[in-house]
């Protein structure tokens, strides 16, 4: 089976998109398909970082387009970089085969409108992975005003994107609401979890190197992993790390990018904070030691953020079993995690702004024993990659064309003018003040 991939981020990128999409790619090369990846020849975190136009991953075929590189400082820096990308991907496109499954991811959000019209004019199924949800996203941030005419637009892509899927792949059942709150069918739509990297992520003696590489020996170590971002709003976590500067048992290690990550160096240099260490991401061999390094691991989430991005580092913290504090709203898939039997003793929660519930937080997990707990395997192992991996390794074999899925007819793929009409019939409605 030809299957083609589109991704900004792509293995040796180590975010979180690039690390899961590459772990696909490569167990569905493995199984004997011919796969192809379409992705930026600029790393994702750092512009400047470029990579070859052309390699292999796993014998999957990997081919990257130019696009430029002005980073992440402003939101016209990276509003051209995502446009530039797009419009080096189209002309990719353009050239290439028919395939038979596509598999289209989020970043940029505009990548499944790609992959839509390529599946359209060329034929095939399509897969759309959302591992964020857009313009949802920008909305919910501030970012897009929602009763603008680009937000309509923008929902009207988003809407032809999963009208268009044969597939959806969410990542909770939070987002998976959002997604049938649009009118699609939840025949469409399947729950496929970010995984555990289970050969890499696992506590270890690397612990003891990386803490003392860092200087956080004979500290209790506070840690943020991860994308920093908007959604994952840090500013309470950052005024305890102020409020505990005078502490020196305690370290805050930020560790990550994004486009809130600078923000955490220039808060904790403003403040003269001695006791915040802020790291870029680690490689993925040594993200263990990272991780382990830890005792106490933190959790992010905006409250309006719920279903429409999703905190995977809760996977390997479980797997790890090292405590964590989840710093977000309380109807949440972190919070139904935390529900579980056994869990609870090892996982807190605070309300962002509750300064005190953090602090409290923070010293009631000093008073844990400094071993992981264990009691988070048999819920990680839920997420791990080898039950999820498979699962979704099958989701796309099933779209082979001439079988089908979940009632889904196995040929093609409606005419445009379809879109066309309803697009229209959607316009119309909003003239008239009615909601999408």
């Amino acid at each position: 089976m030809r299957i083609l991939l589109l991704n900004q981020a792509f293995h040796p990128d180590v975010v979180s998109t690039a690390q899961h999409a590459s772990d696909l790619v490569a167990v569905l090369a493995e199984a004997g398909h011919d796969v192809t990846v379409v992705a930026s020849r600029r790393a994702y975190d750092d512009p400047h970082t470029r990579f070859p136009a052309e390699s292999s991953w796993h014998g999957a075929r990997v081919i990257r387009v130019a696009n430029t590189g002005f980073g992440k400082k402003t939101a016209w820096r990276r509003a051209v970089d995502f446009a530039t990308f797009l419009l080096s991907c189209a002309f990719r496109l353009l050239t290439m085969p028919r395939c038979d499954v596509v598999v289209a991811m989020t970043t940029p959000p505009l990548i499944s409108f790609l992959a839509c019209l390529f599946v359209h004019l060329k034929g095939g199924r399509l897969v759309y992975w959302i591992m964020d949800l857009n313009p949802d996203e920008a909305i919910a941030a501030g970012w897009l005003n929602g009763d603008s005419t680009l937000a309509f637009l923008l929902e009207m892509v988003q809407w032809f994107s999963l009208d268009t899927a044969d597939s959806i792949v969410v990542l909770d059942g939070f987002m998976k609401d959002r997604i049938l709150a649009k009118g699609i069918p939840a025949t469409k739509i399947s729950i496929v979890p970010p995984w555990t990297h289970d050969s890499v992520v696992r506590y270890q003696t690397a612990r003891a190197e990386f803490r003392r590489k860092h200087g956080l020996e004979n500290k209790f170590v506070v840690m943020y992993s991860g994308n920093h971002s908007p959604c994952h709003p840090l500013d309470t976590l950052l005024e305890a790390a102020r409020s505990l500067a005078c502490n020196r048992e305690i370290a805050f290690c930020f560790i990550g990018g994004g486009s809130g990550f600078q923000k955490v160096k220039d808060f904790a240099a403003a403040h003269s904070l001695p006791n915040v260490l802020c790291l870029p991401y680690q490689p993925l061999d040594r993200v263990a030691g990272s991780l382990s390094s830890a005792d106490l691991h933190v959790v992010a989430m905006g409250d309006p953020f719920v279903g429409i991005v999703h905190p995977c580092k809760i996977y390997n913290v479980l797997a790890l079993g090292i405590p964590f504090l989840y710093i977000g709203p309380e109807r949440s898939h972190i919070t139904e995690l935390m529900a579980t039997d056994g869990i609870g003793r090892f996982a807190c929660r605070a309300a962002h702004g509750d300064l005190a519930g953090v602090i409290r937080a923070i010293n009631q997990a000093r008073e844990l024993p400094s071993a992981p707990f264990g009691a988070g395997a048999e819920l990680a192992s839920r997420f791990s990659e080898d039950a999820l991996l498979p699962r979704f390794t099958k989701l796309i074999e099933a779209l082979v064309p001439g079988q089908a899925i979940d009632g889904l007819p196995a040929a093609g793929h409606d005419s445009p003018s379809r879109y066309i009409r309803v697009f229209g019939g959607l316009a119309e409605a909003s003239q008239t003040g009615d909601k999408k």
